[in-house]
This record gives C-alpha cells, structure tokens and sequence, in this order.
C-alpha cells in the first residue's frame, strides 16, 4: 500500500477529495446520501473522501481558503451555492478543480450539478392548476441561495403561463426554529385571503410548515393543495395526502464525483454542467 505522505512529496497530489458542507442543507439525512454517492463512485479509485464543515458561513471563503493554503486537497465540492458565491470565486482563481452542488451567477462557467429546479416549478405548477387552484403560494423561503432565485423565476414564468394569482412566501432568516416555521404555516392558512395551492421546495422547513398548516385547520393536500420537495419519504408519510417531487440526492452524489474526477483529469468545464431530473409522484403528461 503506497504511503499517503511519501506519494504527497513526491507528486504534490494528496488522492484526497473534501466535500466543504454548508449549514442549511434544505433535506432530511441529506449529507448521508451525498457522501454515499460520492462514495459509490470514488470506490475502487485511489481516492479518499474528507468532510469538511463550513463553519464560516455567512458567504465567507474561509474554510475553502484553508483548504487551499495548506493543499489538503485535490479537487473540491461545495454545496449550497449563492448566486456570487464567494468559495467558486476563490477556487477559481486558484486554479484547483472543483464543482458544486448547485448553480451560480458567474459568468466565468465551472463545473457543477444541481437539481433542475425549472422544471420541478414547471410541473409543481402544472398539477396544482389541473387540480383547480388559482391562487399559489411558492414557498422557497432561503432568499441567500442560488436555488431561490431559480426557483423564483421560473415559479413567475409559470404561473403568468396560466394567468392566475400567485405570492412568494416571505423570507425566514437562516437558522430560524421550526417553532417559527410553524407558526408562519398557522398565519399563511388563517389568512382571509389565503392560497388554494402551494410548491413548498425545502424538506426540512416543510415539514413545520406543513404541521402549521394543520394548526390553521386546513390538510395539506385536502383544503390547500400541495406539492413538496422530498428527498426521501417522511413529508409523505406524515402527510399522505400531499403530491411530492423526489430529488434523489445518492445520484446527485454520484454524479458530482464523477464531475469533479472528469476535472481533475482535464475534461473542459462546458462538459462538466448537468441537472437532476426531478420525479413527481403523479403521472406527467409528455
């Protein structure tokens, strides 16, 4: 077995990739799926994977930049991308292969893979209108990150498709207890002029959300039609009479090791850009 140290003198490459986690993952047990799809795909390879939290937060490149002064690493994967996210700035002037979990607003391109959130919108907004709702709420409440404002947009685009009444649900600072979350769910059904329909996108604040609706009087599915991102199965378990789009976070995994090992091997960057497909729970027409 070669020695780690001995082949880091002797080539400067560590064999290590280091997945950089950011604190609001928006999805039960979402870490544990990536890091077993990265390491479904880096099995076999001389590769070794490090976890590595982000405890700056806030935007701040401090825990990249660490990893780049003391070369901990060959390639990188960050996860929860803002739109001038200020890691991909600083790995791409360094050079250092990387990819991320997660779009940006950069006009120098990097590699990435993110979850087609355009289309998640599209046919969220779809099956509510076939169900007869007129007035939706989007709920996509981190107004930090990359995904909001996608989602935003095509959640705009959508619903002008269909000339009906909308509203964006307002924002929750990062952290906020799920005793707030809850609450927000209470007001949103008591309102006089509530919605008749929602696209919630985030599994973890869905889940109070959801419950403060049930506070309000109304089932989720039932009175307020629903349709919720899941990455796995408890907002359906609890709340079975919801439609939920899966986003299969084990292949999101998969892929972006493969993305990030393509780089480090010298694949160019505009074949290195790709989307999860969402999978709704009901049939979508062609």
């Amino acid at each position: 077995v070669p020695d780690r140290a001995g082949v880091r003198l002797r080539t400067g490459k560590t064999n290590v990739l280091s997945l950089v986690m950011e604190g609001t993952a928006n999805s039960m047990e979402f870490t544990r799926h990536l890091i077993e799809g990265i390491g479904r795909h880096i099995n076999g390879t001389q590769y070794n994977l490090n976890v590595t939290p982000d405890f700056a937060g806030n935007g701040s490149a401090k825990t990249v930049e660490h990893l780049l002064k003391n070369n901990f690493a060959d390639g990188i994967i960050l996860t929860g991308t803002s739109p001038r996210d200020t890691r991909v700035q600083a790995l791409t002037d360094a050079g250092r292969p990387f990819v991320t979990h997660g779009r940006t607003e950069f006009f120098s391109p990097h590699a990435y893979h993110d979850f087609d959130s355009e289309r998640f919108v599209q046919i969220s907004v779809d099956r509510l209108v076939s169900q007869g709702c007129k007035h939706l709420l989007l709920y996509s409440p981190n107004e930090q990150s990359m995904n909001h404002h996608t989602i935003v947009r095509a959640f705009r685009a959508a619903v002008a498709d269909h000339g009906i009444r909308f509203q964006v649900a307002e924002s929750v600072p990062p952290g906020a207890p799920s005793s707030t979350i809850r609450q927000q769910g209470f007001e949103i059904a008591s309102a006089p002029d509530r919605p008749d329909g929602i696209i919630c996108d985030t599994e973890v604040l869905g889940l109070p959300l959801l419950c403060g609706l049930k506070d309000g009087g109304l089932t989720p599915g039932v009175e307020i039609k629903t349709v919720a991102k899941q990455a796995g199965d408890i907002l359906s378990t609890i709340f079975p009479e919801i439609d939920t789009v899966s986003e299969h976070v084990v292949e999101a995994g998969e892929e972006l090791a493969r993305l990030l090992l393509a780089r480090i091997n010298g694949a160019p960057i505009s074949d290195l850009q790709t989307l999860g497909a969402p999978r709704p729970s009901w049939e979508v027409p062609d």
